[in-house]
């Protein structure tokens, strides 16, 4: 059948982009990144014990670098090495390092790293003598006069027992041989945003010229594999009218990318969940760049440096920059972008192409959370609104179906009529529909107009944090991830782990047989490799999406449900059978042997 043709084609259309990564791309990624972690790290070790901490900034311009990791220091130890102050607020917890005033020791309240509600806290930011290093940092770079100003080895003052909260900021200061006192007031709010105030007062006889500098600095890039539906690497909105610039990890150590000097806007670098950016004083120009050094300590950087100012004798300037260090959560990057004017701030969170669809799909999913207090079940009722609203489409679909089936006796007279000429077989069946006023490919279209829903919600399920570590009932606890279960272990019931590319889980299943229950609503198309497609269709879905979010899967398998629903009704309707029960008779009913 025509129409069972195109079926198949829109189906396969909608998830082949989504699935090619999975067996011809995530396989090689893994094993090609595992092998250059082994050789970065042990680059890194031969490197050690010739490395030493790096000068401060020059007056040319050039930012300074950082010290040698020691792989085998850990992390307390990195921490108790320094003074530092203390930050504690409702959504971070860690230090500032008074060696430089650095960002270098984050941990995120209300975030671990399993399910495990004991499972250790998620670490964002780690001191330069780690080997995961992952730290920000502002400073300045001198010009005529300046003197040594604040760099990476510059030690602060900061007052006894200081501690950053969102009610009490903290005051550093600095002064330097030339006469310039820089006091540095940091504030946090109840999120991720830290504000860095710099006012540098010039004490000497004569005018000093300095810049300002900020730069978020990462050893290693993340141990999970990038996919093509996320961004993870160097990102920003270089411009108060700027687009979203994006860097791959790969492309960066390939290229350094100096972006045009611009004024506003915001960079830095995402994973996944979290992300660390500045976002420089909006009225002042600067210049960025997007680097991968492998001189000393091989590291990725985002960086910005500000046009130098000059500070006449007995004048003070004031730079104020902010600092983005947390968890992507859709409506605190919203609103920064809104409270503090930072353009495109949202798009930190990487919503993809469709992003007209995508965002309104879950800002739909986050109100049905907040009504009934459970994300798979948001995802339930998000399903049924999105059925609603291509409701007319899926009528015309079905009607298309239900109007096929009548006439497919008609067009069984015409196959044996016009067995031997196929031209005119197709315009016999061409007068039919017109006749009938039949679309063969009216059945097509609205398929395919779902498609960028499908991705739209497969961007929010993979991508928004609100997603991860978020339960659904029984088993689920986690619907970003894949279903925990398998049936090769007996779904838990026996004491060992199924392999990973055999990983067939409970709702996988229920997803294949109301998938299989949809596609018998329709008879077997008479030509044998679409009936195999249609036989076999079910099965190869089901084994593929065994790996998907089980978010994802649920709402497949109560789409699939839905479907049948309402193709049953308009094919009632229609006044056509629904031979559902006597199409899956047909599977198991032995085939007469043909006679030679």
């Amino acid at each position: 059948m025509q129409n069972n043709r195109n079926y198949f084609i829109a189906i396969a259309l909608s998830v082949v982009i989504v699935l090619a990564w999975q067996f011809f791309y995530m396989n090689p990624r893994i094993e090609a990144q595992r092998k250059a972690q082994e050789i970065q790290i042990a680059q890194q070790q031969a490197q050690t014990e010739q490395q030493t901490t790096a000068p401060a900034a020059t007056a040319d311009g050039t930012l300074p670098a950082t010290g040698a990791a020691n792989p085998a220091a850990s992390r307390e130890a990195a921490v108790a090495k320094t003074a530092r102050v203390a930050i504690e607020t409702q959504d971070l917890i860690g230090s500032i390092n008074l060696t430089g005033a650095r960002f270098d020791d984050l941990k995120l309240q209300k975030y671990r790293e399993t399910v495990d509600p004991t499972s250790p806290l998620v670490t964002l930011l780690n001191p330069a003598e780690t080997p995961n290093a992952y730290f920000t940092e502002l400073g300045f770079i001198a010009g005529e006069n300046a003197g040594s100003v604040p760099g990476p080895n510059t030690v602060w003052t900061a007052p006894a027992n200081a501690k950053l909260t969102e009610t009490t900021p903290v005051t550093l200061t600095y002064t330097n041989e030339a006469g310039l006192t820089f006091t540095r007031t940091i504030a946090v709010d109840e999120h991720y945003m830290f504000t860095v105030e710099d006012k540098i007062m010039n004490n000497g006889a004569a005018s000093a010229s300095i810049a300002a500098y900020g730069r978020v600095t990462r050893y290693n890039k993340p141990s999970t594999p990038s996919i093509f539906v996320l961004h993870e690497g160097f990102l920003g909105v270089l411009g108060a009218e700027g687009s979203l610039v994006e860097h791959k990890y790969s492309d960066i150590e390939e290229e350094a990318v100096a972006n045009p000097k611009a004024t506003g806007g915001w960079l830095g670098i995402t994973d996944k969940y979290w992300a660390t950016s500045l976002i420089p004083q909006q009225s002042l120009p600067y210049e960025s760049r997007f680097t991968h050094f492998t001189d000393g300590q091989p590291r990725f950087q985002a960086d910005f440096k500000n046009d130098a100012v000059s500070i006449p004798a007995g004048q003070s300037t004031t730079v104020k920059t902010l600092i983005f260090a947390g968890a992507k959560q859709v409506p605190v990057i919203d609103s920064y972008e809104a409270s503090l004017g930072i353009p495109k701030f949202d798009l930190m969170i990487d919503w993809g192409w469709f992003y007209f669809i995508t965002k309104p799909m879950f800002k739909m999913m986050d109100y049905f959370y907040h009504l009934v207090g459970n994300f798979g079940v948001a995802i339930l009722l998000t399903t049924i609104v999105v059925k609603l609203i291509f409701f007319p489409l899926a009528n015309k679909q079905y009607a298309s179906m239900a109007n096929m089936k009548r006439v497919q006796p008609k067009l069984e007279e015409l196959k044996t009529k016009y067995a031997d000429d196929r031209m005119g077989l197709q315009q016999a069946m061409m007068a039919l529909y017109k006749e009938e006023k039949i679309n063969p490919v009216a059945g097509c279209w609205p398929v395919l107009l779902q498609i960028p829903v499908f991705f739209a919600l497969y961007k929010v399920i993979y991508v928004t944090i609100e997603m991860r570590h978020a339960p659904f009932f029984g088993w689920i606890q986690d619907l970003s991830a894949p279903d925990p279960t398998t049936f090769l272990n007996l779904f838990g019931l026996l004491p060992f782990e199924a392999p990973t590319f055999l990983h067939l889980g409970i709702w996988p299943i229920i997803m294949g047989i109301t998938m299989w229950l949809q596609m018998r609503m329709n008879p077997t198309p008479p030509d044998p490799t679409q009936a195999m497609l249609f036989n076999w269709m079910p099965v190869i879905f089901t084994f593929m999406l065994g790996s998907f979010p089980a978010g994802l899967v649920i709402y497949w398998a109560w789409n699939n449900t839905l479907s049948v629903l309402q193709q049953s009704l308009i094919m009632k309707r229609h006044g056509v059978e629904i031979e559902l029960f006597k199409n899956i008779g047909k599977m198991f009913r032995r085939k007469p042997a043909q006679t030679k």
